[in-house]
């Protein structure tokens, strides 16, 4: 029988408890979602194949063939490349210039060329020679060498503009070995990993009181690497943060049937989430099985706590279970609504992003969010009705938070007395927050995803400070037919001291340097004839005559665009500059890294696109809810401030805006917003009650309080799971959710009555 409170509680509130009346409905939508969830885990074609049918062969066949250019006629002649093994062994010693370290490194490259699996092995032992007749010069010396010709051999070696820099460092005691595989033989992951350390140790273990150490890097044992941590993680970070919000919802609620319930409904709709995710092929998104379990997991527990935390107070005012919970969900469940709406909205912001995976990261949260909410509107009044519902009251009033709240409403009452100027410094503060954050700038890594204990991390980061990186960037140089052969040779050299001058590029390596390693002197003009001296293979890795280009190449490493981003600033610079010196010559930097350079901004404008849109869209679901200019308003202010607080924080503390911090701006906009609708809508319920307005704002506090605290500690409790991972990218992303969930609390606690106070009418 509707009481009093529901008949005046408006259309929405006489949905709610109805649909909380009927328990049937619950057992229908939660078998069908679960059995829809378990096709997806089991056989997802049974219904991808319905709606997302195969293209046909008719339709396949009407694409038109692309049309082949006619290519001018090529030598046909392979280019030496200097890199780009799919394995790279980095070899160390405290001098490879040793006899036995010298035989101890024959012994490794021999045996990792008798693995089925290696094609070939690229070493200083493999550089073509640069002799004037072409012929094989090896620049390590046989076994059994004197001290002088092992001397000769570093001398030869450090000058060789191959070798230096590229192969071997400069202080000759980091080696690299460039392995091609061919993948036919690649039976395992072991195979192009740890297996090729041990065949390397191994070998050089049999040249005595050798001291050379291997690590194994390159393409493919990072990526490995990233598949097995994200494997990994994926497990780990669930099980940590399941856990923790089993013992957090015990340590609150004081009773088991209560934190049963709460933990029960985000788990079932994580269940259902995964198992959608299966008909979408969305479930490998390296995000989507890491962090969206945890995370929707944990806006649905809080929307469950909210719920639960109202359906006890129902029951300590004295109604039984089924009553209690119809009540809860009536004035409860169209705030966990809107709750749900607006952190959806943020999700589905990053829609606009250009990375495809932070597009599907976002649409997954979107579908887990709706998911999620289901779960929590069908398990908690279903499970209040089962024998669970008996002990509801278990541990009521006995939580941590329910003793502490006393104090945080004197803390309220504070505020409430000194509200006009606790108003104006949040509207202060955060525009001050608010305009460091606008100082961010923007940074991308290729590999900010690394466990840095790994192995092929450590690999990296050696290759990084020996040789100057993994990556390569070149300047690209084209020149027209009225330019001369000499003047080439000019502008290349103008251009290697261009790159000489940046300490964070690596060993420039062109044309120029090959023809300077030639016996002889002169003007470039004649050094130009030496030019059919070269080994073909060699020469074409530079220079394509019937293209008129050429290219000087640069390693860089794995230090993020922020740091590169003057140095190519620059770069550009001293190539217009010899452009305008040469004007039969255009000169471009090329690259991966360069391309990211150009278009790191994307970073930024998904950012404020994603916020922007999400304010707005959340703005107006709030104005419109609430009926009132006003409030709406005055929601900007604590939802604004935590992502201004934890953007000054990064600018404070030298962080750049990365793809992993544009996610956790826009996933907490429409987490942190959650408090401040519950909040909100507590309040005009109150005012309705009447009575004077401080009154009102503390009744309302004094309702959703300790649900507040509580979804904040558990909201926080599961971010920090990720900081606990080796991952740079989890720490950032658990350390900045923390922060800015911490913060919205902050935010609704203090700056939110007193901008209701000092801004709203009481009624």
């Amino acid at each position: 029988m509707m009481d009093k409170e529901d008949a005046i509680g408006g259309l929405n509130r006489r949905l709610f408890a109805w649909w909380a009346e009927h328990p049937v409905v619950h057992l229908l939508v939660i078998a069908l979602l679960s059995a829809l969830a378990i096709v997806g885990y089991v056989k997802p074609s049974l219904v991808r194949d319905v709606f997302l049918p195969a293209p046909t062969q008719a339709s396949e066949s009407r694409q038109a063939p692309a049309v082949a250019r006619p290519q001018p006629e090529r030598p046909q002649v392979e280019p030496f490349q200097i890199g780009g093994g799919d394995c790279v062994v980095v070899a160390t010693s405290d001098d490879f210039f040793r006899e036995e370290n010298l035989l101890a490194i024959r012994h490794a490259v021999a045996e990792l060329e008798a693995l089925p699996q290696v094609k070939s092995v690229l070493w200083i032992d493999s550089i073509p020679g640069l002799n004037l007749f072409g012929l094989p010069e090896p620049l390590l010396p046989r076994k059994n060498a004197s001290p002088r010709q092992i001397e000769d051999a570093r001398r030869r070696t450090l000058e060789n503009p191959l070798a230096v820099g590229q192969l071997i460092s400069q202080d000759g005691k980091t080696l690299l070995l460039h392995l091609r595989l061919d993948w036919f033989y690649v039976t395992s992951d072991e195979a192009c990993t740890s297996q090729l350390r041990e065949t390397a140790e191994s070998a050089a273990a049999r040249a005595p009181h050798a001291d050379v150490q291997f690590q194994v890097t390159g393409r493919a044992p990072l990526h490995l690497m990233m598949v097995h941590n994200h494997m990994r993680d994926s497990r780990r970070y669930q099980v940590i943060g399941y856990s923790i919000m089993v013992v957090t919802a015990l340590t609150l609620f004081r009773g088991v049937a209560a934190a049963a319930l709460v933990a029960l409904a985000p788990a079932l709709g994580v269940f259902w989430t995964m198992g959608f995710l299966h008909f979408f092929n969305l479930q490998d998104n390296p995000f989507n099985d890491i962090i969206v379990p945890v995370l929707i997991s944990l806006v649905g527990l809080a929307d469950a706590v909210h719920l639960m935390v109202e359906i006890r107070n129902q029951r300590a005012a004295g109604f039984e279970t089924r009553h209690a919970a119809r009540r809860g969900v009536a004035r409860v469940g169209l705030a966990c609504a809107l709750t749900s709406l607006t952190t959806a909205i943020g999700f589905a912001s990053l829609a606009w992003a250009h990375h495809e995976i932070v597009r599907e990261f976002g649409w997954c949260c979107v579908l887990g969010v709706g998911l999620t909410f289901i779960s929590v509107l069908t398990v908690v009044p279903l499970g209040c009705l089962s024998p669970l519902g008996r002990r509801l009251h278990v541990g009521l009033g006995k939580s941590l938070i329910d003793g502490q709240l006393r104090k945080i409403g004197l803390l309220v009452a504070w505020v409430l007395r000194h509200d006009r100027k606790v108003a104006w410094l949040a509207i202060g503060s955060t525009l001050v927050l608010a305009a460091l954050s606008l100082q961010l700038t923007p940074d991308e890594k290729r590999y900010s995803g690394l466990s840095e204990s790994a192995e092929a991390a450590q690999g990296l980061r050696r290759l990084d400070r020996a040789l100057g990186g993994l990556e390569f960037g070149s300047v690209r140089v084209s020149w027209s037919e009225q330019a001369g052969e000499g003047e080439l040779l000019e502008v290349l050299e103008e251009v290697d001291t261009a790159l000489a001058r940046e300490p964070l590029l690596g060993h420039p390596l062109g044309l120029h340097k090959l023809l300077a390693a030639l016996p002889g002197e002169g003007p470039p003009v004649e050094r130009m004839t030496l030019l059919e001296l070269l080994p073909a293979s060699l020469k074409r890795s530079f220079y394509i005559p019937e293209d008129r280009t050429a290219s000087v190449q640069f390693r860089i490493q794995d230090l993020g665009i922020a740091k590169y981003g003057p140095v190519f600033q620059r770069v550009e610079a001293e190539l217009q500059r010899i452009s305008a010196l040469h004007p039969h010559f255009s000169l471009e930097l090329d690259g991966d890294a360069v391309w990211r350079w150009r278009h790191v901004y994307r970073v930024v404008t998904d950012l404020a696109t994603s916020l922007a849109t999400a304010s707005i869209i959340i703005w107006v679901v709030l104005t419109v809810f609430y009926r009132s200019l006003r409030l709406g308003m005055i929601s900007i202010v604590p939802n604004a401030f935590p992502l201004a607080a934890t953007g000054a924080i990064l600018y404070l503390t030298g962080q750049h805006l990365e793809l992993v911090t544009v996610c956790v701006f826009t996933i907490c906009i429409g987490i942190a917003v959650d408090d401040t609708i519950h909040f909100i809508s507590r309040y005009r319920e109150e005012a309705v009650a009447g009575g004077a307005h401080h009154e009102v704002i503390q009744r309302a506090f004094a309702s959703v309080g300790s649900a507040l605290v509580m979804t904040t500690i558990v909201l926080v409790t599961g971010m920090l799971t990720a900081v606990f991972g080796d991952a740079r990218d989890a720490r950032i992303f658990g350390i900045m959710g923390a922060v800015t969930l911490t913060t919205a609390l902050f935010a609704d606690i203090v700056f939110l009555p007193a901008l209701l106070h000092q801004f709203t009418k009481s009624r």
